[in-house]
């Protein structure tokens, strides 16, 4: 069974938002503690930053003059498991007579009037809670003789912002998420809102945005846009939201970052207005104090690990987010870093770029995502702060307490920075045939009793065996710098894609002809006696 709805087809080339090359001096970091981030020490860097010309162009800020089509299909095409699951639905209301109308939500039917399959079905349910449709649905597959479903329950949490309670099960092997229709009502410095059941337009108006507004209603077999604007913002290619964009950013200002991950995973436009209020004052406080680490941590890992992550840092830099999303710690060292956010913003935009021009690059999503985190927070990589007397990376600081991401994830992203210092002495060594003992002091191991001809070959493996399956993040990482390291002197300006894409190339080469990689060298290395390697 094939379920087909109409919409009008369309194919355009949307406004590109375009973010003017800068010139940044270095700024003032904000050093504060994430969960007591006092808003009077939030900056606005336009009024702290000098700006000169020809210092700074990304390709990230050159990306919106570059035309993108977007295609608005004009029907709406179920697969044969949707239109199972959506039958059985119906079936139930009919069985039991229930005067309910169920409707898919959000997500599901702005991809699929994209022409992109989602299977993440949420259904909002207009007079009854998600728990209550889910028992009415196994007592109808009881009378039906066949096996009930186990139902998950996650309750409301409103000091999480997770406001309703949602039930979940599973049909035809797909997980359903059910929830009632909402409205909210917020009082000032809450997010703990008043609920109640609420109608289909009251819960398309207090969604974020417009093109995630729009409801498939499962009864009628039909798109509804009650805002009246979601299917011609899709169109269009804006993001929008349904009230006034302060508005609905200080009733949830997790709602700014949504903004910018949908923008930049589909190339949209963010509104005039939308930027103007994500990057007030107001708007800035208030996602520095009402919501939860977590949060914002979860949705900037979702932007690292999308198709445009470029995109997505150069948003929150324009909109001056950058040190509101990555805030630091109170003393750091040193006290006036030299890096400022575009200096972040450029060597994550770099790394990208040679992660999708590399044809000899094999990373998993995962170690994509780190390396990018390792590229993005380069700049960052000398500072330091105090943490019971104990000196530790910002960037751990970053990973473990402005974004509550796991300890394991910053221990990488640490590994490959230290990684590449060593890497910069490798590259000038095997670029150049000079003799070991500087890399033996860059590695703080000195090979004893072997031959001259073999201490190369040891001390790589060695290299990779501490690496381990990041080497190649960290190989990459490493030319990103090279040989502005060694001088020295990392300006951004400097990077240089061509040479760093060969650099790589020439550097994976050389180490994979001589049969060193982290696996083989695991078991070489193993072999040597304990007294092959000393300490300096």
């Amino acid at each position: 069974m094939r379920v087909i709805l109409s919409t009008q087809r369309l194919i355009i080339n949307p406004k590109i938002p375009h973010f003017t090359p800068i010139n940044l001096q270095p700024i003032k970091l904000i050093l504060q503690s994430p969960t007591k981030f006092p808003f009077s020490r939030l900056i606005n860097p336009s009024k702290t930053l000098h700006f000169y010309p020809n210092f700074f162009h990304c390709k990230a800020t050159s990306m919106a003059t570059k035309p993108s089509i977007v295609q608005v299909n004009e029907q709406i095409e179920l697969t044969e498991k949707e239109s199972l699951i959506f039958s059985r639905l119906k079936d139930v209301l009919l069985h039991f007579k229930l005067d309910t109308q169920l409707r898919v939500a959000g997500g599901w039917v702005r991809d699929k009037l994209l022409g992109k399959e989602c299977y993440d079905i949420d259904i909002a349910i207009d007079n009854m809670l998600g728990r209550e449709l889910c028992e009415t649905i196994n007592e109808y597959l009881s009378k039906k003789g066949e096996d009930v479903k186990g139902i998950g329950v996650i309750q409301s949490n409103p000091d999480q912002s997770k406001h309703l309670e949602t039930a979940r099960m599973r049909l035809f092997d797909q997980w359903i998420d059910f929830v009632n229709l909402r409205s909210e009502d917020y009082c000032e410095n809450s997010r703990i809102p008043t609920m109640r059941f609420g109608t289909p337009k009251e819960d398309a108006y207090r969604r974020d945005l417009t093109i995630n507004s729009l409801f498939y209603n499962i009864n009628t077999s039909s798109v509804e846009d009650f805002t009246g604007r979601g299917i011609t913002d899709l169109k269009l290619g804006k993001i929008v939201t349904p009230l006034p964009p302060k508005e609905t950013f200080l009733d949830d200002p997790l709602r700014v970052l949504r903004s910018i991950r949908f923008g930049a995973r589909f190339s949209f436009t963010l509104d005039e207005g939308l930027k103007e209020a994500a990057a007030s004052d107001e708007v800035r406080a208030a996602i520095a104090e009402k919501i939860s680490r977590e949060r914002i941590g979860h949705e900037v890992d979702l932007m690292i690990g999308g198709n445009e992550p470029v995109k997505a840092i150069t948003y929150i830099c324009d909109l001056q987010l950058f040190w509101v999303v990555f805030t630091l710690p109170s003393g750091v060292d040193p006290s006036t870093p030299d890096a400022n956010e575009r200096h972040c913003l450029a060597f994550i935009d770099a790394a990208w770029s040679l992660i999708q021009s590399l044809e000899a690059l094999t990373l998993t999503d995962d170690q994509r995502r780190l390396c990018l985190y390792s590229a993005l927070f380069l700049p960052l990589r000398s500072m330091s702060y105090r943490d019971k007397k104990k000196k530790v990376p910002v960037v751990d600081y970053i990973f473990r307490n402005s974004l509550k991401l796991k300890a394991k994830d910053s221990e990488t992203v640490i590994n490959i920075h230290r990684a590449t210092e060593k890497f910069i002495s490798l590259i000038s060594l095997l670029s150049s045939q000079k003799d070991v003992q500087h890399a033996e002091a860059t590695c703080g191991k000195i090979l004893i009793d072997v031959p001259e001809s073999s201490k190369l070959r040891i001390w790589t493996g060695l290299l990779l065996r501490e690496i381990k399956d990041f080497w190649q993040a960290a190989l990459l990482v490493s030319t990103l710098i090279y040989p502005e390291a060694c001088l020295h002197d990392s300006s951004i300006e400097d990077i240089k894609l061509d040479k760093s894409r060969q650099l790589f190339n020439l550097m994976k080469d050389m180490i994979t002809e001589q049969g060193i990689g982290y696996r083989s060298m695991k078991v070489s290395c193993l072999t040597l006696d304990f007294a092959t390697c000393g300490m300096p």
